[in-house]
């Protein structure tokens, strides 16, 4: 190097290694001259176009960064031009005294050549934290008139992005419920307008009942094993609407149960005569109310669940039994009932005040009992028979008219239970005026 050196220089310009250096400065240990301890042979062929200055001791005091062990094993980096900085060097190829993280002064091309060994651009200096991961994420170069960000800068404002990624999303509003634009039915009608809970079933389902039991009376005559064909529909439906009537449903186990508790009674009916009737229905009764407590306990339902399950279940199959009384009662007593049912049900389905139409329909279905007893041979005696079935027959329309009942509740449970009850009357009535 000259020793016509410019007087007046920046403090910032790199250090001078010919310079007189401090006498109580102290050797960096980690600074080389080359890549592994020897002298570079390209350090020598730098222009002498960047001026070097001698150590400020007033400059800043800025601190070295120490040697990386790792950064010898990663891949070396493309060949990338430095940009010219404000003294004639690459920014990034050097550090702020003109070395780089080994100790060696940057190459500059000689004559416009390329420069032998490029080497990655270097990370900004910053102070080496004892307790940062040796792998940490590359931070952007400082500028000219940018500083390295200090170890205790908070980490949200050295990763500005990372920061608000970690940050939690606002929760998401919760979707408006979603209003059905749907015609209500009756039932969901009169529930949201706080109605009575009692819906009587209508015309259609009297209307229903009146022709099943016009079937049970044109059978009975015939005998046993035909009556047996409407009494197994009377059984059927009455399975099914019972559960759908404690809104059970779908309960396939359940009705197949109660139906066949029905059919077996009846067959069992078919098998022995008419004074072996209660004894019949006892016993079936017991074994198959014992099959329903078995499908219960293999319920994985809660304990509420499971016993509204059985008394279901258990009612259900009651009925369905108590309906096969039509095949024990006498054939004149089957078509006294069945008639004042007909009759009952179709005077309860007026359009009138309830008092009046609960006292309209028993004396319909008393007259009803004479007419059919005058046919029958039982005279007037049917009139009691009828009153009695009749009533019946309005509680099992009161049963079913309970707790905001749906039309197929109407269509079931409204159609079966007036004659289900009715049969146990008809069969006691039968025997005691026969």
């Amino acid at each position: 190097m000259s020793d016509h050196q410019p007087q007046h220089r920046p403090s910032y310009e790199p250090h001078d290694p010919y310079a007189p250096q401090d006498p109580y400065a102290q050797p960096d240990p980690y600074a080389q001259q080359g890549a592994y301890g020897r002298p570079d042979p390209y350090a020598q062929q730098a222009p002498p176009s960047a001026a070097q200055a001698p150590y400020d001791p007033q400059a800043p005091y800025r601190p070295q960064q120490a040697y990386d062990p790792y950064r010898q094993q990663q891949a070396p980096a493309p060949v990338q031009q430095p940009a010219p900085g404000p003294y004639g060097r690459g920014r990034h190829a050097q550090d702020q005294y003109g070395y780089d993280a080994y100790g060696q002064q940057p190459q500059q091309p000689q004559h416009g050549q390329p420069p032998q060994h490029a080497r990655q651009p270097q990370q900004p200096q910053q102070p080496q934290d004892g307790y940062r991961a040796p792998h940490a994420e590359p931070a952007p170069l400082p500028t000219q008139h940018q500083t390295a960000s200090p170890a205790e800068e908070p980490y949200a404002r050295r990763h500005p992005q990372q920061a608000q990624q970690a940050r939690p999303a606002p929760a998401a509003p919760a979707p408006a419920a979603v209003v059905s634009s749907a015609p209500l039915a009756a039932n969901q009608r009169a529930r949201a307008e706080g109605r009575s809970p009692i819906i009587p079933p209508g015309i259609q389902p009297a209307a229903l009942t009146a022709g099943l039991a016009l079937l049970l009376a044109l059978t009975a005559p015939l005998g046993r094993p035909v009556l047996a064909v409407p009494v197994a529909l009377l059984q059927a439906v009455t399975a099914a609407g019972w559960f759908r009537l404690n809104g059970m449903w779908p309960a396939r186990q359940g009705i197949a149960l109660a139906f066949l508790a029905g059919l077996t009674t009846d067959v069992a009916l078919l098998a022995t005569d008419r004074e072996s009737a209660p004894l019949v229905g006892i016993g079936t009764l017991g074994v198959w109310c014992l099959l329903v407590l078995v499908l219960q306990l293999r319920n994985r339902s809660s304990a509420d669940e499971r016993m509204y399950a059985l008394t279901a279940g258990l009612t259900s199959t009651a009925l369905a039994v108590l309906a096969a009384g039509q095949l024990a009662a006498s054939p004149h007593a089957v078509v006294v009932g069945a008639a004042a049912v007909a009759v009952a049900a179709l005077a309860r389905a007026l359009p009138l005040p309830p008092a009046a139409s609960v006292g309209i329909s028993l004396v319909a279905a008393a007259g009803a009992g004479i007419a059919a007893g005058q046919l029958t041979g039982l005279g007037a005696s049917g009139a009691l028979l009828g009153l009695a079935a009749g009533g019946c027959a309005l509680i099992g329309l009161r049963v079913a008219s309970y707790d905001y009942p749906s039309r197929f509740v109407h269509l079931t449970a409204g159609v079966a239970l007036p004659l289900a009850l009715a049969a146990p009357a008809v069969y006691v009535l039968g025997r005691a005026l026969g």
